[in-house]
């Protein structure tokens, strides 16, 4: 116990003694709630290593596993051979980058096998938009100015440009700050959304269900 107590608190295995508390902490986040296996994706790229297709956690927490793991086995194994001095040293430093390789290399291998399990979401797009009801932050709407506020489906909401085909025909048609518009189209190449005139008591409803 105490050769493993010792493997583990020395170079090179205490180097992903501290990185492994960090995981257990943030996988005990994530089982608590309060945070989410994706919650890294947007801040690293591990496609680069080979561990894209699997949320960053996941790839990133075996990496560490596996890393403190080997080393912990390396280091008693380089305590037991009686090995002093620069010797020693060297051959911790041989255990380190063997633990990083084993490490990269198994977790390529899971990676590859179990990256079907994670589909890949579609980035978001402006196109997401279309179809929304929005709401005017302008005075007006014309054909060359416009802007409305749109919620996304995360529950943020944007500020859009919005454009009008034509003048309005009718006075109900005439659109004020914080009057409803509905986004029916998006055009890439003004990026603007053309919007129309929305009434929500037109909005369908469901049909009630005939009592048995």
């Amino acid at each position: 116990m105490n050769e493993f107590l010792s493997a583990a608190t020395t170079f090179p295995a205490v180097v992903f003694g501290a990185a492994l508390v960090v995981v257990v902490c943030f996988w005990l986040l994530v089982l608590a709630g309060a945070a989410g296996t994706d919650a890294f994706d947007t801040d690293l790229d591990t496609g680069a290593v080979g561990f894209g297709g699997v949320p960053v956690s996941v790839s990133v927490s075996l990496f560490v596993v596996l890393s403190w793991f080997t080393c912990l086995t390396g280091s008693v194994l380089v305590l037991r051979g009686g090995a002093t001095g620069t010797p020693r040293a060297l051959l911790h430093l041989a255990v380190l980058a063997g633990a990083l390789l084993i490490a990269w290399g198994v977790v390529r291998m899971l990676v590859h096998r179990f990256r079907r399990f994670f589909p890949a979401e579609p980035p978001p797009s402006r196109q997401d938009f279309v179809g929304q009801v929005c709401t005017i932050r302008t005075g007006s709407v014309s054909a060359d100015f416009g802007q409305a506020e749109v919620a996304a489906a995360d529950g943020s909401t944007a500020i859009v440009q919005v454009r009008r085909p034509t003048a309005p025909s009718a006075p109900g048609e005439v659109f004020t700050s914080g009057s409803t518009g509905l986004l029916y189209a998006y055009d890439a190449d003004g990026e603007f959304f053309w919007v129309s005139p929305y009434d929500p008591a037109l909005a369908p409803r469901p049909v009630p269900r005939k009592a048995v």
